[in-house]
């Protein structure tokens, strides 16, 4: 006597290799992530490492040096000046502070000053510490005008006296396509209280979600197979 047919057997096996297709897809997806953000970290932690070097003899090829500690000189100027929205500091809400600076010899540059707590209410400008006058030399890390999170800041004027439009740090006043995480300067009061802080350098838990998603493949087809046994 013949077994009967599974119902709609076709069907059911179209959409347990489609399942199995999208699991592997997305393994493939979560090892690469893995792959890149190891590859990262391990740029970053050799960069951080490297030597201080002059931002002249790297700033025509910033993407080869991002991270490194560099130095320059030359002015800040305090009526162009970004707020970041969205920054904490030990789950206490603020601001990371970009400052508009212009180099002796590398142009026009953002430099991020480090972390301000917020005001006392969303119209209260922040605390911050005003930029020194004249010419001073700055220590920092080179980092990619890309790194800038974008359409999630406003700027304020250095008094604070309103909001203006989103400012696209790099096109519209013509920036360098790199910035600068303040490290110090040649005077005191540019040594942020809170500097930008590095990015956590683990590689975070894409292989073990790579895993994960084969381990769900293997359970389509097992149960796939379970079921037409069990028929």
């Amino acid at each position: 006597m013949s077994r009967p047919r599974e119902p709609y057997a076709f069907l059911k096996s179209l959409i347990a290799i489609a399942l199995i297709v999208l699991c592997l897809i997305a393994a493939h997806w979560q090892y690469n992530r893995g792959v890149n953000r190891h590859a990262r970290n391990a740029m970053i932690e050799k960069h951080i490492a490297l030597p201080v070097m002059p931002l002249t003899t790297v700033s025509n090829d910033p993407s080869s040096f991002e991270w490194q500690s560099v130095t320059t000189s030359g002015s800040f100027n305090s009526e162009k000046q970004i707020l970041l929205r969205n920054r904490y500091s030990e789950g206490v809400y603020g601001f990371e502070v970009l400052t508009l600076f212009t180099s002796d010899n590398s142009g026009q540059f953002w430099v991020d000053r480090g972390w301000v707590k917020a005001g006392a209410s969303a119209t209260t400008a922040p605390q911050i510490s005003p930029v020194p006058a004249g010419t001073v030399r700055i220590l920092g890390r080179l980092r990619l005008d890309s790194s800038l999170p974008r359409g999630s800041f406003f700027a304020l004027p250095a008094h604070g006296a309103g909001l203006i439009a989103k400012l696209n740090a790099q096109s519209q006043l013509h920036t360098e396509n790199f910035y600068i995480d303040l490290l110090s300067g040649s005077e005191k009061n540019l040594t942020p209280v809170v500097s930008a802080q590095l990015p956590e350098l683990s590689d975070g838990p894409h292989m073990a979600y790579a895993l994960q998603w084969l381990f769900f493949a293997g359970l389509i087809i097992y149960g796939r197979v379970l079921i037409r046994r069990t028929r």
